[in-house]
């Protein structure tokens, strides 16, 4: 793959003086993991050549006054705890270019050569000297431009990091200034345990219960270590479609609540492609074994479904993971697509307001979190379980405006995550089309992808 030269590295810290001290974070913040999600953002049109650099760190000081929590650093505390110290570090700002063209990275499926377009985290480093937001403006040989992000999930999650990079855009275009853009709330009050502290009201297996094995297997050793690659896989708004129409089409009352007994509320585009991916990798994985057990874990945005709802402004994480019902192989690949999609639902609806502040409860009598973090985007190592094959870990971002990162240039052509690090993790993304059309990044055995691929537009 080409070279890529960096030109300039610098520290971009508030444009005026901002509030400093130690700030806690919620315990949604404290089991995310602390490591960085590295983003691109690709931008193909001719007036991306004149981007002027200075503008856009000069915005980036602007933006970091009311998003200041992002300009400081992370630090231990006893049991795997974080706690951010607002000390007006600053977001490293790296300026780069490439002898490559654009379309040498094909469709910037997540990749190592993808990743090398993000500023790198040395994590041997001691944690409060790494930066919590970094970004990479690379100029390509062919006029494009591609800025790389890096945002430490600690701080934020994916509804945050997007509001932060539209509000940054919008200033870096004139649009916006400080006082007119939405103001973030940064108080983590909505999602910490309640005093004094009370025990969870449910059974939070999501956190307690491994996920399956492979049978015969003791541990998944010999899974993580197997060869893994990425893909995008687009589908269209017809073949969306023709997957809810087959969901549907074998509607039951199975998992409806009361009010949905009469009529059943219909399977989401969600339900359905996610229900039609865990179909396809049991094909994809499948070695005979039909009584296989799997599961699918999903994160679940509380915003809304708190009482009262959660501000949209909030600044921090509010997703809790869930897990669905464990099944097997064989009845998954023998059943109508609405039995998955059924599974996907039972687990998902499970996260009410009253499931999520329960969580939060669970989640503050731990005395230690290193054992609950994953992290699906960088190699450090970790202690929580590993979701690759037999299971699938898949998260929801389809309602993300990421084409609204408009800097001046026009909107990006592309969005895309630039790793997933592990067998099993999928995105489901909008297009950058606005046609209907979704993505879906997944990462999977090298030796599964094929038959993966095959499956998932087969009769769609």
């Amino acid at each position: 793959m080409a070279s890529i030269t960096i030109h300039s590295s610098s520290t971009v810290i508030p444009s005026h003086p901002t509030p400093t001290g130690a700030f806690s974070v919620s315990e949604c913040d404290q089991y995310r993991a602390w490591t960085h999600l590295p983003s691109v953002y690709v931008y193909k049109s001719p007036a991306a050549e004149v981007i002027i650099v200075e503008s856009l760190k000069t915005s980036l000081s602007q933006i970091l006054v009311p998003f200041y929590p992002l300009a400081g650093r992370l630090h231990w505390l006893p049991g795997g705890r974080l706690e951010l110290d607002c000390c007006a570090a600053g977001a490293l700002f790296v300026e780069a270019s490439t002898n490559a063209k654009l379309e040498d990275y094909g469709d910037f499926a997540p990749s190592d050569a993808v990743r090398e377009l993000v500023p790198s985290v040395d994590y041997n480093s001691p944690i409060e000297e790494l930066p919590l937001l970094l970004f990479q403006v690379t100029r390509f040989s062919c006029g494009g431009v591609v800025i790389g992000v890096a945002n430490c999930h600690t701080v934020v999650d994916g509804a945050s990091a997007v509001t932060f990079i539209n509000s940054w855009a919008s200033m870096a275009r004139g649009e916006k200034t400080v006082e007119t853009i939405l103001q973030p709330l940064h108080d983590r009050k909505f999602l910490m345990p309640e005093k004094p502290l009370r025990p969870p009201r449910f059974d939070h297996v999501e956190f307690t219960k491994p996920p399956p094995l492979i049978l015969g297997s003791s541990n998944t050793e010999e899974e993580a270590k197997k060869e893994t690659t990425s893909a995008l896989l687009k589908l269209t708004k017809e073949q969306i479609e023709k997957l809810k129409k087959r969901a549907n089409s074998n509607l039951t009352n199975q998992t409806m609540d009361v009010a949905d007994e009469v009529q059943p509320r219909p399977y989401s585009r969600f339900e359905a492609i996610t229900g039609h991916m865990w179909v396809c990798a049991c094909k994809a994985r499948n070695t005979g074994e039909s009584r296989q057990p799997t599961v699918i874990r999903i994160p679940i945005d509380v915003r809304r479904r708190m009482k009262p709802p959660i501000p949209e402004n909030f600044s921090g994480n509010s997703s809790f993971v869930v897990s669905t019902p464990e099944c097997e192989f064989g009845e998954l690949m023998s059943q109508p697509l609405s039995y998955a999609a059924g599974k996907i639902r039972e687990g998902t609806w499970k996260m009410t307001g009253e499931y999520a502040q329960s969580a939060v409860d669970y989640l503050a009598g731990q005395d230690d979190f290193n054992r609950l973090r994953t992290s699906f985007h960088s190699k450090v190592p970790v202690q929580a379980s590993f979701w690759g094959n037999p299971n699938l870990s898949i998260g929801s971002w389809m309602s993300f405006p990421f084409y609204e990162a408009n800097f001046g240039w026009g909107r990006p052509s592309y969005f895309a995550p630039a790793t997933l690090n592990t067998d099993g993790k999928s995105y489901i993304m909008v297009g950058p089309s606005n046609d209907g059309s979704l993505i879906v990044a997944i990462r999977l055995q090298t030796r599964h992808m094929d038959d993966f691929k095959k499956y998932f537009y087969e009769d769609i």
